[in-house]
This record gives C-alpha cells, structure tokens and sequence, in this order.
C-alpha cells in the first residue's frame, strides 16, 4: 500500500511507521489520519509484523500538532467530525494488539501529544518537547487530549498543561511519567528498534494479552479487573508457547517462542 504522507519500513519483526510532513513538521490534517488508520490496519494483519514504531520525519518534529491552516476552515459541525476522526485513529493505534512504540525526535504537541500518549511507550529524544498548547489557538484538545494526559500524569498536571498551554522538555515529561525514557538525540531509533526486538522476542500472545489485560482492566473497579486478568491468564495456557517458555525455564535453556 502506498501513501501520501507516511513512511513505512520493516526490518527484523518490527515496522517502523514515519508520519512523512516534515516541511508541515508532520503537522496532522485528515488525510494523514485517514492513512494512519489505514496503515495501522495494515500492520495489524501483517503477521510478520510483532512490534510497531511510529516516528515523525526529520529532525524538528515528532508530530507538532494538527494541521491549524486545515482546521482554520473549519465550522463547529466539521470540527467535532475532525476531533472524532483524531480518537477514532487513536484508539485504534491503543487497541491495536501490537505493541506500539512512540519514538519523540522533536516537537509533540497539541496532536503529536495526543498521538504519542496513544502509544504504548514512548521513548524520548533530549531534544523532545511536549505540551498542549491549545488554549493559545481559542479551543481545547480535540484527539483525547485531556482524557488520556489525565490518565497518564494525573488531574492536576494534566490541568496545568492545558490551562496554561506551556511546553516542556522531555526531563520534565519523564518526571511527571508523560514518556518512559529519554535518550540522546542520535541513538532515538537505535534505542527504540532494541527495546522493539526485545518485545518481539518474548511470547507474542502474552505480550498482546497483557496489552489487553492492561488497557481494559483500567476502565474497570479493581475486583472485576483482577478476575479479567485470571480470564486472560488462562488462556495463555491454550498456547505453544506457554508450554515452551515452562520446559526451556525447567530445562534450562532459551525459550524457542512461535508467537502461537
């Protein structure tokens, strides 16, 4: 499949998928979100494909928000279709049963905020900033923005962040829990494509059972969670690899995984 505004690779189980504007700095308007979608479809059914990296061309910006000349045009009834389209595709990147890595090699804000925080992980460049700087354009986050920074560093930072509008480096997106790891500039990818084989390599069903177990155990009460967590604990044991990874640990040896 071909596409206008992204970049897609794979090498070793991983797919690393670019957003491709870099002269917009990979600016987000709803054609790219269309073939995000698209690729992140695509990428789901590529059974080659065990672990996802979603990076921004260039050396400026991860994603450095939605696209303001498109949205500019915008009436209320289209701005809401937009907003919708943004957390349909976010979604489906946090549902995907793929691991996703956000590698951040610049700006994330506003969007490429909302973008990266749809991730699994995030691994930033020192050079990273982020921030929700909405308020400064006369609207609030539209792609999940204040549900997801809420979840991720809690009410009351997420409410400094979008009140005030401020940016901030990526030390101080690690210290609030925004992003995992901060790296150097020039080792982003090499960092993130290790820590992406290191994931391929473990039991492919666990992995996305965990994801699921995680994701869906959070919007519950913690009593009902835990029993949905014993669901999917069982079923592990439905799996080859479940019965590898015992007898290589009981024999002592590395584990042969089939991801089956």
């Amino acid at each position: 499949m071909q596409f206008n505004n992204l970049l897609v690779q794979k090498e070793n189980n991983l797919a690393i998928l670019t957003i491709n504007r870099p002269a917009a700095l990979n600016a987000l308007n709803a054609d790219t979100l269309h073939e995000l979608g698209q690729a992140i479809q695509m990428l789901t059914e590529d059974q080659e494909v065990k672990v996802i990296i979603l990076t921004g061309a260039g050396e400026k910006a991860f994603v450095a928000g939605a696209d303001i000349a498109f949205m500019q045009q915008l009436d209320p009834i289209a701005a809401r279709q937009f907003a919708l389209t943004g957390q349909m595709v976010f979604n489906q990147i946090e549902s995907c049963p793929k691991p996703v890595i956000a590698a951040i090699n610049g700006y994330a804000l506003g969007g490429g905020c909302e973008l990266a925080m749809a991730c699994d992980i995030r691994i930033a460049s020192e050079k990273a900033k982020f921030g929700q700087p909405e308020v400064n354009l006369g609207v609030i986050p539209g792609f999940a923005g204040t549900q997801r920074l809420a979840r991720l560093v809690g009410k009351g930072k997420a409410k400094e962040l979008i009140f005030t509008g401020d940016m901030i480096d990526a030390q101080e997106a690690y210290q609030i829990g925004l992003i995992n790891q901060i790296v150097p500039h020039d080792q982003l990818m090499d960092q993130t494509k290790k820590m992406g084989l290191k994931i391929a390599s473990k039991a492919l069903v666990a992995v996305q059972l965990a994801k699921r177990a995680i994701n869906e155990g959070l919007e519950m009460p913690l009593e009902q969670a835990n029993y949905h967590e014993a669901n999917y604990f069982g079923l592990c044991f439905a799996t080859n690899d479940q019965k590898e990874g015992m007898a290589a640990f009981l024999a002592k040896r590395p584990p042969q995984f089939q991801g089956k």
